[in-house]
């Protein structure tokens, strides 16, 4: 593969609704483009795109890949990113290194979910973006009907490109309503060519090219000067125009096509090139210079202080960890010594190579704005940046979302347990949306992901790569006990073996408190000796670790020691001890004890159609709405408490009740009594367990 400048490189994001034919669309452009011989199908499993086993098997993108293309002397890296919402984590890495975007729309569904979010997404980014309609191939397709719901849906900045030629099976192409020109299907030679001629009496032109005409006249007041005038744009003018307006965001261009006939391809491959950045068409790099806590600019060019961003990590069991990488300035070789600013280590680069899927192309450099991949930098992880060892800067850190839902993992066998901990510090490297957690309360291993089906392709992932076999169930919950009243008890602690006997005696007050816990003593007269005072608080915290209605920890206790005795024999501070936890058991029972819940703070955001579904489903859930608040989107932010034992299914109900629309955040605030009803169940459950 050949060396390429900034200005000759297009790095794009592949964004859509799952379904919608991205995957098919990259490979028909690889064909197109020479890089292979025919189009794989994501229903066969052979797409350069989808490789892994667990892809294959969903038939479904859960990994960006890395698609390079040479096209007409210069370089595409397309990124193939996942549709499926799980897997936003990929999406927001790709975008982070990607200076334009391609949304790919199924002609046949409309606007998806995912189309949505895609460009939601964009817009946050403020990306150049083409929005392409596939599929226009099948049936029940409305295309000016399309247009107008993308128009309503996105605003005035949707302008269509196209207009196609036929419909269903008779689609045969379609016209460029930017040079007027036609693209029809030679199903001889399974693909598009330029016509000269069209059937001018299939083409609906309508107002499409006024609308497109009326927006390269408002990109330039000259050009608006000319247009009001009544004088004809030329060819170049509205190339220009275009490309500035799709450029700064004021401008999306609707494209059409079929990736499974080849209709459309090289289009969208010519006109990424005219009308989306290189790298150095727009902001310049910044960072912090870590030496300084200062802002520092890199400029996008060969002989600029190398600097770079990881932006994924493949973690391959036989090959080891793969860092994929976008140089923001400068350039690197072979060999060469980089520095990481993250970690403070220096490292070593070994052999450079492009990815295509999971091919390796090897090569001795990779310069400004373009992405690579190095092998084995141990010291190095998904977000750091890579830069010279004499010229120091930090790339802004890749934004992951937090898990939001949690399962207990546990390994089948003790081969399994010996081996869980390296193969899952391996898949932490690899997946930033994906956490790890030792819960030492309830002694359960915790993984927390985006949803359910991220959390089953880890575990088959440790299956398939790792061999270690796990069990998911749902967590068991951090429960607490604690007082509602006072008491005043007796324990007392009394032994006699023949030689030297014990004896602890201990009168104590429980009460509530604010406090986790307080030991106060109010001995009078020596009753109980200075030196088994620390015995008696000591037998007291080990005895709240197991309160007595079904064995969770005691909080918010007041415990005052009052009054005892002692044998100046038998006494000592084990029996002290004993005699403390043998107050706290009668006097716990006797001071009303009641179950607490552990209570998360959640934060909602959904389109405000669905606010009141969300609402009634908090109501059933215990859950209390604290307010609402409206977001610029037009969507609304929902602010509510609820128990977290009604919480952990939760991001996969709040899937469905939106279609996927909505997203949550979710974390711990404080303990509350659970009402009756439910602590009886939860102790019956405790009691069985234990008989």
């Amino acid at each position: 593969m050949n060396n390429y400048s900034a200005d000759k490189i297009r790095n794009i994001s592949f964004l859509g609704h799952h379904g919608s034919g991205k995957t098919t669309l990259v490979e028909s452009m690889l064909m197109t483009t020479g890089a292979i011989k025919r189009i794989g199908k994501v229903e066969d499993g052979n797409t350069v795109s989808d490789f892994d086993k667990e892809e294959k098997k969903r038939e479904v993108s859960i990994y960006t890949s890395l698609l390079p293309l040479e096209w007409k002397g210069h370089k595409y890296n397309i990124l193939d990113t996942p549709g499926y919402f799980d897997f936003v984590g990929e999406v927001n890495s790709a975008l982070r290194v990607s200076k334009g975007a391609v949304i790919v729309l199924d002609a046949s569904s409309g606007i998806e979910v995912g189309c949505e979010k895609a460009w939601k997404l964009t817009r946050k980014r403020n990306t150049p973006t083409i929005l392409y309609i596939n599929k226009m191939d099948k049936e029940n397709i409305n295309y000016d009907k399309l247009i107008g719901e993308l128009k309503e849906k996105f605003g005035k900045a949707v302008i269509p490109f196209h207009i196609p030629i036929g419909k269903e099976n008779e689609f045969k192409g379609f016209v460029n309503i930017v040079d007027m020109k036609a693209r029809i299907y030679n199903k001889d030679k399974n693909t598009c060519e330029d016509a000269e001629i069209w059937p001018e009496k299939e083409v609906k032109m309508g107002d499409y090219r006024d609308m497109l005409i009326e927006s390269v006249a408002e990109s330039d007041d000259e050009l608006l000067e000319k247009y009001f005038e009544g004088e004809e744009f030329t060819e170049e003018e509205i190339h220009s125009a275009l490309r500035k307006g799709v450029i700064n965001g004021k401008l999306i261009p609707v494209l059409i096509g079929s990736a499974t006939l080849n209709v459309g391809t090289e289009t969208l491959l010519n006109m990424m090139w005219d009308y989306l950045p290189s790298p150095r068409d727009l902001e310049t790099p910044s960072g912090i210079n870590p030496d300084t806590n200062e802002e520092e600019l890199r400029e996008i060019k060969d002989d600029a202080p190398f600097s770079a961003i990881v932006f994924k990590t493949i973690a391959d069991p036989y090959l080891g960890k793969i860092s994929l990488f976008q140089v923001r300035s400068g350039m690197i070789k072979k060999d060469d010594e980089v520095y990481n600013p993250s970690t403070k280590e220096i490292e070593k680069i070994g052999s450079l190579f492009m990815l295509r899927g999971k091919e390796q192309i090897e090569v001795n450099e990779i310069h400004a704005g373009d992405i690579g991949a190095v092998a084995k930098l141990n010291n190095t992880y998904t977000s750091n940046t890579l830069c010279d060892k004499n010229k120091h800067i930090i790339y802004e850190d890749i934004y992951f979302p937090q898990p939001t839902l949690f399962m207990a993992a546990k390994p089948m066998t003790k081969n399994d347990e010996e081996k869980i901990g390296q193969a899952f510090q391996k898949l932490l490297e690899e997946d930033k949306t994906f956490s790890v957690e030792r819960n030492n309360e309830t002694k359960e291993l915790l993984i927390g992901g985006q949803g359910n089906t991220q959390l089953e392709v880890i575990k088959n992932k440790l299956k398939n790569d790792f061999g270690v076999n796990i069990e998911l169930s749902d967590p068991k919950i951090a429960y607490r006990e604690t007082i509602k009243e006072s008491s005043n008890v007796q324990g007392k602690h009394k032994k006699q073996s023949g030689g030297a006997g014990q004896y602890g005696d201990v009168i104590i007050k429980f009460e509530p408190s604010e406090e986790e816990f307080v030991f106060e003593e109010k001995i009078f007269g020596g009753s109980v000796p200075r030196q088994y005072i620390p015995a008696v608080e000591k037998g007291l915290r080990d005895a709240i670790n197991k309160g007595p209605l079904a064995g969770y920890p005691v909080v918010n206790l007041k415990a005052t020691l009052l009054d005892g005795s002692y044998h100046p024999v038998d006494s000592n501070e084990m029996a002290f001890r004993m005699a403390a936890a043998l107050a706290f058991r009668k006097g716990i029972q006797k001071a009303n004890p009641v179950l607490l819940e552990p209570i998360m703070k959640v934060e909602i955001i959904i389109p405000d159609d669905y606010m009141g579904d969300i609402m009634g489903d908090m109501n059933k859930r215990r859950g209390r709405i604290l307010g609402m608040e409206p977001c610029e989107d037009g969507s609304q932010i929902v602010r509510a408490e609820a128990p977290q034992s009604e919480m952990f299914k939760y991001t996969i109900d709040l899937k469905s009740m939106t279609q996927a629309r909505g997203t949550f955040l979710m974390e711990f605030v404080r303990y509350e009594e659970i009402p009756e009803h439910i602590s009886e169940k939860i102790i019956e459950e405790e009691k069985n367990k234990t008989a």
